[in-house]
């Protein structure tokens, strides 16, 4: 479980503010450049859509970093998220004695 009150970016964010932004790249570009629709990334850098395991690995070779970045990413948005949606006391627990 993640102990932290603010929520982790999501991986869209990172994608448009480190890599896009910083690069003065436009989506289109990007888009174009990882073989994917325009308003498929879009939907990514606007925060509504998430990152595939296949589209992490066009991001790794485009940028020059890992799959398992962008992944890890992902999992961690989500799993902030899910956390706060889980009720663990409704939950019955089945631990070896």
């Amino acid at each position: 479980m993640l102990q932290r009150n603010l929520p982790p970016a999501h991986p869209g964010e990172i994608l448009r503010e480190m890599f896009i932004k910083e690069r003065r790249l436009t989506i289109t570009e990007v888009a174009v450049s990882l073989g994917v629709a325009r308003v498929n990334l879009s939907a990514i850098v606007n925060e509504r859509e998430d990152i595939s395991p296949e589209l992490a690995i066009k991001l790794s070779e485009a940028f020059g970093n890992s799959a398992t970045f962008w992944l890890n990413l992902q999992k961690n948005y989500e799993l902030w998220h899910a956390e706060r949606k889980v009720n663990r006391k409704k939950i019955r627990h089945f631990l070896v004695a």
